[in-house]
């Protein structure tokens, strides 16, 4: 039988020989890279190595290609005439951003007969015209003469009905309750004081003197505190940092000082009273301790962290003072020459809508057709196969 195997081996084609060698050494590729494959498994499930690959890619994120390094000198020094000349451009942008507060102070003395009137109708103060309260609403513009009329007399009918009120309840309260960065700060113990918020005002820092901005909180007579206006200033500056002049990208609130709340006695919102049960070692006897400690509150927002002279705060402050400053902006830029849209919520379906929705609708279309071709009996999807890098059209 060896004799036979011999002999058919023997008279076997070359070309055939050739292809069993073929055949073997393919089938030892295909061992060597399942083989490979296992490793890799291995490799990846060891969290020692998923590290140092992690700690690797870290180190390559953002690092620079290499190519401004191997510039010849000549080049690499009209590169740094470029940076002087960036530098210029960041003082003239600095002095840009100077006449802008200057416009914004003059602009500010321009609304304000029209923020003080608006004031006088929220306190009731001031009772508007008929012909100053006439606004045509979107869904009153299709209404007949006869249904505006019925209505007209329902609306005074309901008055009738009601106490009347004065002025516009709950203004302010209602526009910090309806924009989600502020509502984060109330508390429930907060709102009785803020029914009393009559206004918001913004004073801008007087011509020639460092650029800064104070909000002003100005309250009715309460029960609550003493103060009639409670303030919160910021300080800013609108100069390239000369250790580094190219992160500079507009104005910047450098600190902000509060004011001293005169609270009536038990009505400090700020701390609250908690009693703590202590127990002596020695002869076991139980006493009860009480604390003052401090209790979460928007009016938290008049005594920020103080900023010291060397500017360097631990994690904590940065973040307050941080959330601070976007507060204090949004209240000068936002809230206060828009309020009655904020009360409305007006305002915020436009802050909403600055958001693009289009790539989650193309997202949920796209996810529509997968699903439509994967309930298709007659779909093949190699036919959908794209076709390789090489076949495809520019």
């Amino acid at each position: 039988m060896a004799d036979i195997d011999n002999k058919d081996q023997a008279e076997m084609d070359p070309a055939d020989m050739e292809d069993v060698e073929d055949v073997e050494e393919e089938e030892t590729g295909e061992d060597e890279n399942s083989k490979a494959r296992q490793l890799t498994v291995q490799m990846m499930q060891n969290p020692q190595i998923l590290a140092a690959l992690q700690e690797r890619l870290d180190g390559l994120n953002g690092s620079p290609s290499g190519y401004i390094e191997s510039l010849p000198k000549v080049v690499k020094r009209r590169v740094n005439a470029l940076k002087n000349l960036q530098v210029k451009c960041a003082h003239i942008e600095a002095k840009f951003y100077e006449e802008v507060h200057e416009l914004e102070r003059k602009y500010a003395a321009l609304y304000q007969p029209l923020f003080d009137k608006r004031s006088e109708i929220v306190k009731a103060a001031y009772e508007p015209t008929d012909e100053e309260c006439e606004w045509k609403a979107d869904e009153e513009e299709e209404l007949t003469d006869e249904m505006k009329e019925k209505a007209k007399l329902e609306e005074e009918k309901k008055d009738e009905e009601k106490e009347d009120p004065k002025g516009i309840p709950e203004f302010w309260l209602t526009v910090f309750k309806n924009v989600d960065l502020l509502s984060d700060m109330l508390q429930e113990h907060d709102e009785p004081i803020l029914k009393h918020l009559q206004d918001i005002k913004v004073k801008f820092s007087d011509p020639g003197q460092p650029m800064s901005f104070t909000l002003e909180f100005h309250f009715e007579a309460n029960d609550f505190f003493t103060n009639t206006v409670l303030t919160k200033t910021y300080k800013m500056r609108s100069e390239p940092d000369e250790s580094d002049p190219f992160s500079f990208d507009g104005p910047e609130i450098m600190c902000c000082t509060g004011c001293t709340i005169d609270w009536t006695k038990g009505k400090n919102v700020t701390l609250k009273t908690i009693k703590k049960k202590q127990k002596h070692k020695g002869r076991g006897t139980v006493r009860t301790v009480t604390k003052t400690v401090p209790n979460d509150s928007f009016f938290n927002f008049f005594t920020p962290p103080e900023v010291p002279e060397n500017g360097e705060l631990d994690e904590d402050s940065e973040a307050v003072l941080a959330a601070d400053f976007e507060i204090g902006h949004f209240i000068r830029e936002r809230i206060v020459p828009r309020a009655v849209l904020y009360f409305t919520g007006e305002a915020i379906e436009d802050d909403d809508d600055d958001y693009d929705e289009e790539g989650e609708e193309a997202d949920d279309e796209e996810g529509e057709e997968e699903a439509d071709e994967e309930n298709d009996p007659d779909y093949d999807p190699k036919k959908d196969a794209a076709p390789p890098a090489e076949c495809k059209q520019q």
